[in-house]
């Protein structure tokens, strides 16, 4: 598939500081080998070695400079969480990557994300598959995001404002669906939107106790599987439910 994160020059003076294109390419290309030394650690709780080449080529085309705030962006490009506003971060790219990864996600796929944030696991996302639709609860960031994809030419990437808890019962059912926020529980509303044979990555906990990375995949309607892939730390799912 075509990469969709071509930018233009006058975008890139428009929303990047003055350090050469190069500088970015150099520190993204470093965080691509950490984000490996990371799988490679932790291969025993994800059990591999290391993640689709797909992946890991995506995490070396999008720029990630161009999703956080500008005083955040000599940042960019180290391999954790950044504060992008609102009380959000911006996962840190090795857990964007095994998220991805765990979706098994092929170019035909549409997948659902709870938590847009800045927009940059949708950007991820829309690289390999055909549509991803995106919830953030945050009215400022959703804005802010859906303006920022446009921006960069992801058409297939659709923004909407709202309680991701529900998910999006009007383009259900989904392939895959990825939340980047914590939940208590696995949300229902999510698992009925699941298809069949549908993945859903998810973490599971509160935000004062160890939360797990749970992969959910959706063997019939009333059949699921969890597996617990390792500890994470996410902020809070957050909303009326």
């Amino acid at each position: 598939m075509p990469s969709r994160c071509v930018v233009s020059v006058a975008l890139l003076l428009a929303m990047s500081p003055a350090a050469p294109a190069e500088d970015y390419e150099r520190n993204r290309a470093r965080m691509v080998e950490l984000i490996r030394q990371d799988v490679a650690d932790t291969s025993r709780y994800i059990g591999k070695a290391s993640l689709d080449d797909r992946v890991m080529d995506v995490m070396g085309r999008v720029p990630r400079h161009l999703f956080v705030p500008q005083a955040q962006r000599r940042l960019a490009y180290e391999n954790r969480p950044l504060p992008i506003g609102h009380g959000q971060t911006i996962s840190q790219p090795y857990i964007v990557a095994l998220m991805t990864d765990l979706l098994e996600l092929t170019p035909e796929h549409r997948v659902l994300e709870l938590g847009t944030g800045s927009g940059y696991q949708a950007a991820v996302l829309a690289e390999i598959a055909a549509e991803v639709y995106t919830i953030e609860i945050i009215e400022p960031l959703g804005r802010e995001a859906r303006a920022r994809l446009g921006q960069l030419d992801y058409a297939n990437v659709h923004v909407e404002i709202g309680d991701g808890y529900y998910g999006l019962e009007a383009q259900a059912p989904f392939d895959a669906i990825v939340v980047t926020a914590a939940a208590s529980h696995v949300p229902p509303p999510l698992v009925r939107q699941l298809k069949i044979g549908g993945r859903m990555v998810v973490p599971v906990g509160t935000e004062f106790m160890v939360q797990q990375l749970l992969l959910v995949e959706k063997q019939s309607p009333d059949t699921i599987t969890t597996r617990q892939i390792l500890p994470v730390r996410f902020v809070p799912l957050t909303g009326g439910h």
